[in-house]
């Protein structure tokens, strides 16, 4: 289920002349019957809705004063965005004999009054807003409008804006609308209003929110979803110039090719993507390639398993994403790891709708074709992922017979998606006499059967931050040890730079030992993760035995790649 809050307006949209139809009611417990939750937001005062619309109690949270009130009817707590207006304030006003409501924070009026309002916060030193709604004019402190005052309500029952449809008809629910995944307008909404919808009603108010809701019951509202290109997220370039987009609800991809062409650029352009938009995400990371990326929150270490019951806890807040490190985990008791952690993840899903990505790196490690015993059981409704793989074969066929989208890299990208085709039984005719460069992707997708290239979207600072912890940081349990024959030293480099450091001081022996051994390419590859460093190196360890030349190329080839911009 994608939509699992439904967010309405009072006035005008579920209310037509403070009377909202019975009609209306039952469909709306219809709704709540079927597990969803039931926001109103109002620029009404409380007391007042209480007074007009005594089902209120019908809905999970009230939003009341234009986002400034938050109200709970089944607890009865209620909870201010914003302080009282000041005395002197309303004191102006009453010298004005200019009629006013004044509610917990709100201070409301109608127009043509505004130049009064706009006088006293003059006098007054305030840094208050005039909204508009239909001839009335609410004042309030900055900041404080439909959308804040739904945000807070959705914390509270642990929901996401991306989860939520919201329907309305006036200036004031704009921002509320704009909001929510998917914004309706009923019929008899005011055209900018309309304008900015993904989808209007064809009744006006109370029948227009009961069409909407018979809409959710039905199928979801799955015929908008065309509606609803605005939340694509791009990840690159079609040969014609045109963006490649993702829909970011329902997609399973696989993304699959060798190592060193650009999958771990392309993944975190992806993430990119999915932070600007804030959908939530869990990303289970077996080799702790991950850990340490900015303004994400890291379960689990080399030492410690992370507990599933942690990672849950954390992903019930939709604000934060989840870094699932598990290193700790023994390799043969990964993919019963997993699969305990995505039930439990689907188990969350089912109840709020986030995460609403996962992302499963070496996801062979997780979901291995090759395991002795069927280990994972997938869930009903196990979408939204993003499947990261050096071949398709090593995965589980189960997983790669639920993909929609592959998305191949690498030296031989039409070899790999015939493994692909072979495992989907399907006829996918490849590209001929094709040259493919580092940073094209070779895509299929089910619903357009044709492949095509792509040239994949560059991350912007989310990478080149990571990269850093290689650069300067402390690679911890990952650093390189001179050794030396016989072991005689025991110099730890934590990071690049101290490796150059250090590498540029040891003896020469010490140096052409490690070199013999092809230690360092072999540090680049599987600890720095740079396969285009390890090759580099690679050919450095081949090509000479001079102790002087191959620490000269090698420390030029790390500076080349590592020293960033500031």
């Amino acid at each position: 289920m994608r939509y699992h809050c439904f967010i309405t307006d009072y006035d005008g949209t579920l209310a037509s002349n403070d009377r909202v139809m019975p009609e209306a009611i039952q469909a709306l417990k219809a709704l709540k019957a079927t597990g969803r939750k039931l926001i109103l937001v109002t620029g009404r005062q409380l007391e007042e809705l209480k007074a007009v619309f005594p089902e209120y109690v019908v809905f999970d949270r009230i939003v009341a004063e234009n986002g400034a009130v938050i109200y709970c009817p089944a607890t009865l707590t209620l909870a201010l965005l914003g302080s009282p207006p000041p005395k002197e304030f309303i004191d102006f006003l009453e010298d004005q004999a200019v009629p006013v409501a004044i509610g917990h924070v709100i201070v409301a009026g109608r127009e043509p009054h505004q130049q009064v309002f706009l006088n006293a916060i003059k006098t007054a030193g305030l840094e208050y807003q005039l909204i508009f709604n239909k001839g009335a004019v609410m004042v309030l402190p900055p900041g404080i409008n439909k959308a804040t005052g739904l945000h807070q309500a959705l914390r509270e029952l642990q929901m996401s804006e991306h989860n939520s449809v919201a329907i309305g008809d006036a200036e004031n629910d704009t921002a509320m609308l704009l909001t929510a995944e998917c914004a309706v307008a009923v019929q008899n909404a005011l055209p900018q209003v309309c304008q900015i919808a993904d989808w209007t009603t064809d009744r006006p108010a109370g029948e227009g929110v009961m069409q909407l809701i018979q809409r959710l019951i039905d199928d979801d509202l799955a015929q908008i979803d065309p509606c609803l290109s605005r939340h694509y997220l791009s990840l690159g370039k079609e040969m014609n110039g045109s963006l490649f987009e993702v829909c970011p609800y329902g997609e399973r991809i696989l993304l699959a090719g060798t190592s060193g062409f650009g999958k771990t650029t392309l993944a975190a352009a992806f993430i990119e993507k999915l932070i600007a938009k804030a959908y939530q995400f869990c990303l289970i990371d077996p080799e702790g390639d991950y850990q340490d990326l900015p303004g994400i929150l890291t379960i689990g270490d080399g030492d410690h398993p992370p507990q599933i019951g942690e990672v849950t806890a954390l992903l019930t807040r939709a604000d934060e994403n989840v870094i699932v490190c598990i290193l700790a985990v023994p390799l043969d008791d990964r993919p019963a790891y997993f699969n305990k952690l995505a039930q439990a993840v689907a188990g969350l899903r089912k109840a709020t709708g986030h995460p609403h990505f996962i992302i499963m790196d070496e996801a062979h490690h997780l979901m291995p074709h090759q395991h002795s015993s069927r280990q994972v059981e997938f869930p009903v409704e196990f979408n939204s992922f993003m499947a990261i793989t050096t071949r398709p074969e090593l995965l589980d066929r189960e997983l790669v017979k639920r993909i929609n989208t592959a998305l191949v890299m690498g030296e031989a990208p039409d070899q790999t998606m015939r493994s692909v085709a072979h495992i989907l039984s399907a006829d996918l005719p490849m590209p001929e006499n094709q040259s493919f460069q580092k940073g094209e992707v070779l895509v299929w997708q089910k619903n357009r059967p044709h492949l095509r290239l792509v040239k994949s979207d560059l991350p912007g600072s989310l990478l080149m931050r990571h990269k850093r912890k290689y650069a300067t940081g402390d690679m911890g349990y990952n650093s390189f040890y001179f050794n030396g024959p016989a072991h005689r030293l025991n110099l730890k480099a934590n990071n690049l730079m101290m490796f150059i450091q250090m590498g540029s001081g040891v003896d020469d022996d010490t140096w052409s030992y490690h070199l013999r051994r092809h230690d360092y390419s072999n540090w680049f590859r599987h600890s720095v993760k740079d396969e285009s460093l390890a090759v580099a190196a690679e050919q450095v360890e081949n090509g000479t035995d001079d102790s002087r030349a191959s620490r000269q190329a090698i420390f030029k080839m790390i500076m080349e790649r590592y020293t960033l911009p500031a």
